[in-house]
């Protein structure tokens, strides 16, 4: 995932930028998102 900013937000794009996966304030909050991604992204099989 690419956290790229424009303007006054920061975006999560996916790898290849062509999908946003959120608009954050605080480039904290965009990596704190794309940490909650990958872990449900491993998390599918566990239970």
């Amino acid at each position: 995932m690419v956290i790229v900013k424009r303007g006054f937000r920061w975006l999560l794009y996916t790898k290849d930028r062509k999908r946003v996966l959120g608009k954050f304030r605080a480039k904290k909050d965009a990596l704190k998102r794309e940490r909650q991604i990958i872990f449900f992204k491993y998390a599918k099989g566990r239970k």
